[in-house]
């Protein structure tokens, strides 16, 4: 059986970013938990080319990453959370996905806001958006506070818990829908 391909996409517009950071640390959970690596991007890969108004304006470096997310067999998705909500270009990438591209890929979802009043970003805008693609959501989702994410400190034990919780509950489902494949 193959590798299995998956993507981390990153809702930030610059490098370093927490959120970025978030998904590392996904990554980083699933390579050492389960021997599954994530090739992790980000808007700054996509370039200004991401803003065409249609697929076929995409400008090369965009239409590489909107590909790679279609074709991954599971996506671990971070977004940096602004007055509410996700960032309009991140959205703007799942307005260029085909409809039926992410149908039944385990999706793991991670968010970072200024506060505790935007937690519920996850519940309310990502589940509901990759809810429409059919795509299957894990049941533990992260979500960090800016505050809580200090470069070069440890995550807080409650988000590496979590971390923990929802890379397995990714590699398990990955594993299942791998084993109906085959």
């Amino acid at each position: 059986m193959t590798t299995p391909h998956i993507v981390g996409f990153c809702g930030n517009s610059w490098r370093p970013a927490k959120s970025r950071a978030l998904v590392e640390a996904v990554g980083a959970g699933l390579r050492e938990r389960h021997g599954v690596a994530v090739d992790i991007m980000d808007l700054v890969d996509a370039g200004p080319g991401i803003a065409a108004f249609t697929r076929d304006t995409l400008g090369d470096a965009a239409r590489g990453v909107v590909e790679a997310i279609e074709r991954a067999d599971g996506l671990v998705i971070g977004t940096p959370v602004f007055q509410g909500s996700y960032p309009g270009l991140f959205k703007h990438v799942f307005d260029l996905i085909e409809v039926g591209a992410l149908r039944n890929r385990p999706v793991l979802l991670t968010a970072v806001g200024g506060g505790l009043r935007h937690s519920l970003v996850v519940e309310h805008q990502l589940r509901p958006l990759f809810g429409f693609f059919e795509a299957c959501t894990i049941s533990t989702a992260i979500y960090a506070s800016a505050a809580e994410m200090t470069d070069g400190e440890p995550l807080p034990p409650a988000i590496a818990g979590r971390i923990a919780n929802a890379v397995d509950q990714f590699a398990a489902h990955l594993a299942g829908r791998r084993a109906d494949a085959a």
